[in-house]
């Protein structure tokens, strides 16, 4: 009886302890993502990565610290004045990182065409050939992975949005695609509490889309 209350005490220790980390852990994400939405200089941005890259360095099987280190130096790059090529290939690398241990989730597959895209951004002339196709391919597999990933079907219609400008065809094709990823960005926002943490970004970007549709 004594050894069955001994073992019994310490696993309910174990279970409490497991929980606090938990806490500690979704505590600390909503504090830094908290932080990302709040940047506002270029130091802030490094500050911010530097933070979700302690909490990934702490919660070394959890995906989202890498992911958003990842995200906040893409928007950084696309924001301000900086050595754009060097923000995107340090995302490329935290990227990479948490692709091989999660290679079939659809957040990191689209966070990967969205690093891509960047690339393009900084000289589409020369980098067109060879990246604008291998975006769109990460952009399809991100959407076959989970087709009510919005950020997969919302990336997917900018880029096609911009190729079809690039070569003169008309704006159809992306526009459908903004609707949907509105629709799916709908849906997501009713399974958002203040708890949490996986991606919600990029509902303004889609609707700035759908909106140059009109």
């Amino acid at each position: 009886m004594k050894k069955y209350t001994l073992s019994l005490l310490i696993a309910m220790m174990w279970i409490t302890l497991a929980n606090a980390a938990d806490s500690t852990y979704e505590m600390a994400m909503k504090k830094q993502i908290s932080a990302m939405n709040s940047i506002a200089t270029v130091e802030d941005v490094q500050n911010v990565k530097n933070g979700f890259l302690r909490i990934a360095e702490a919660s070394p099987k959890e995906w989202l610290p890498t992911y958003y280190g990842a995200l906040t130096l893409i928007n950084s790059a696309f924001r301000f004045e900086v050595d754009k090529d060097q923000y995107f290939e340090e995302a490329m690398m935290l990227i990479k990182h948490i692709l091989e241990q999660q290679p079939d989730n659809s957040e990191i597959t689209a966070l990967h065409g969205y690093i891509l895209m960047g690339q393009l951004s900084v000289d589409p002339n020369s980098r067109g050939q060879e990246l604008s196709g291998k975006a769109l391919q990460l952009f399809g597999k991100a959407i076959n992975q989970d087709k009510n990933n919005p950020r997969a079907t919302s990336l997917m219609a900018r880029m096609e949005f911009g190729m079809a400008q690039f070569f003169g065809n008309g704006p159809e094709k992306s526009c459908g695609m903004a609707r949907i990823a509105l629709e799916l960005f709908k849906a997501e926002k009713a399974k958002i509490d203040e708890n949490y943490i996986l991606p919600t970004w990029g509902k303004e970007q889609a609707e700035k889309l759908a909106d140059s549709c009109k």
